[in-house]
């Protein structure tokens, strides 16, 4: 399997988030829900660290203050002051701070406990040993092996589980309404039973903190895997100790967020010399509204788009007339040179921009992009400078194509003589017709070349209709 960079380092940046889709893994854009400690001092004493999402973090200060009972009114609290990106909390409240302070364990996440990676508390780090290659089959085996366990045992919902797996069967289970806990409970069965978790598997229901990574470091686990995602500071203590983190296991595919090597799967690496290009911001007339802006998958279309992109290329440019309209996008974003001539300006503009000798076009109202269709594409375009595939009737898909720069001269000159149709250059370069049968043969549907042009169609796509 191809190793990717930073595979090896301790620190720094974790490795890109990669998606294993059923067959192969291949770069994802997915963030981490964030995770930050907060060390709390009030009056001068070093109270306790909060593990919590960074919003807000004022109300939890307060709120953890008040059911410790060190504060019953607003009035009680003279100054009160947090620094995120310091990770502290400074309080002065009324009346004194008592000297012995019984902490209640409680059984959500960790709220008013500290914790630290062993190696920063002055132990060495008992790094999990690299071991044999963890297939997709494993964690997904793993996975249905929690849940069959957890169905035997489970009375009643609202529980987390975790389990210890060695690659064939689940070495020990756990349940409990905190999944912290679940992970306590497994460490004890292991030390009683005088079982080596290093190397093992660990499989969790719930999502994975940084608490959990950092305790399952110092039982040597090798690889973490979850129904659901990591947080960022999970991602990071995994990269540091030299855990695979895998999240949302689930239909047969997930996501590995930290030293993909452990898995025994092929990459898909990006798409090389071509650069993947958005054409935006035209007029939706039908729809009534900017379709790349319309909502879907808790964001915007474009967004989504923007990601299936991410995982294909490595530069990926939004041509657009106004690029301030999608600067919420993490990617370049160019404007039309020729303003109101339509895609064509767009492309013009993408391919001098673009950092690569080819660029590959796709319009943002077609959201059925069909990986292996744009791959097999891309590798036709030796000796052409455009390859276009035939849509329904013969008919080109010109916003479904690949374009060299060399074609610049002729596009620039039909764009002067006012000629805004994508195909109105062909006749003056080397174009590559991709035949309807070959693109059947990977798109069968040829679902790749619907677009959304009406509220119709929106609602029906966000909908699961097609």
């Amino acid at each position: 399997m191809s190793r990717l960079p930073g595979d090896d380092a301790k620190g720094g940046d974790a490795p890109p988030v990669l998606r294993y889709d059923g067959r192969r893994l291949a770069p994802a854009h997915h963030l981490p829900v964030r995770e930050v400690p907060v060390a709390l001092t009030v009056n001068g004493v070093a109270l306790a660290t909060l593990i919590a999402s960074p919003h807000d973090l004022h109300f939890l200060v307060a709120g953890f203050l008040r059911m410790q009972g060190l504060v019953r009114s607003a009035a009680d609290l003279l100054t009160l002051s947090v620094c995120e990106d310091f990770g502290a909390a400074s309080v002065r409240i009324r009346g004194e701070v008592p000297d012995r302070i019984t902490p209640t364990f409680t059984s959500g996440c960790g709220a008013g406990i500290s914790f630290h990676v062993p190696a920063s508390a002055g132990r060495p780090v008992q790094l999990p040993s690299a071991g044999p290659l963890v297939s997709p089959e494993s964690l997904f085996s793993a996975m249905d092996a929690l849940a069959r366990a957890s169905e035997a045992y489970r009375g009643s919902g609202g529980i987390h589980s975790a389990g210890a797996w060695d690659g064939e069967r689940l070495l020990l289970f756990a349940e409990d309404i905190g999944r912290h806990n679940t992970l306590d409970r497994i460490a004890g069965q292991a030390l009683l039973a005088g079982i080596d978790l290093s190397g093992r598997i660990l499989v969790a229901s719930g999502r994975v903190s940084s608490e959990m990574a950092a305790k399952a470091g110092s039982l040597g686990i090798s690889v973490i895997a979850s129904r659901t995602s990591p947080t960022d500071l999970a991602v990071r203590i995994c990269g540091e100790l030299g855990i695979t983190l895998v999240g949302y296991v689930r239909g047969h595919r997930f996501n590995v967020y930290t030293h993909p090597a452990r898995i025994a799967a092929a990459v898909a690496e990006r798409i090389p010399g071509v650069t993947g290009v958005i054409l935006a911001g035209g007029r939706s007339g039908r729809m009534g509204s900017d379709k790349a802006l319309l909502p879907y998958q808790g964001g915007r279309f474009i967004e989504a788009i923007h990601r299936r992109m991410e995982e294909l290329f490595g530069e990926v440019i939004v041509a657009t007339g106004e690029t301030g309209r999608y600067d919420f996008l993490p990617c370049r974003r160019v404007t039309d040179l020729y303003p109101g001539m339509g895609a064509l300006a767009g492309i013009h503009a993408a391919l001098r921009a673009s950092g690569s000798e080819k660029i590959f076009v796709v319009a943002c109202d077609m959201p059925h992009l069909a990986p292996d269709l744009i791959r097999h594409l891309c590798s036709l375009a030796e000796g052409a400078d455009v390859v276009v595939p035939e849509g329904d009737g013969g008919l080109l898909e010109p916003l479904h194509a690949v374009y060299r720069r060399g074609v610049l001269p002729a596009v620039e000159d039909a764009l002067r003589d006012g000629q805004c149709r994508v195909v109105s250059f062909f006749d003056r370069v080397r174009v590559r017709r991709v035949p309807l049968a070959e693109v059947e043969r990977i798109d069968p549907d040829r679902c790749a070349f619907r677009n959304i042009n009406t509220p119709e169609d929106y609602y029906r796509f966000r909908d699961g209709g097609g």
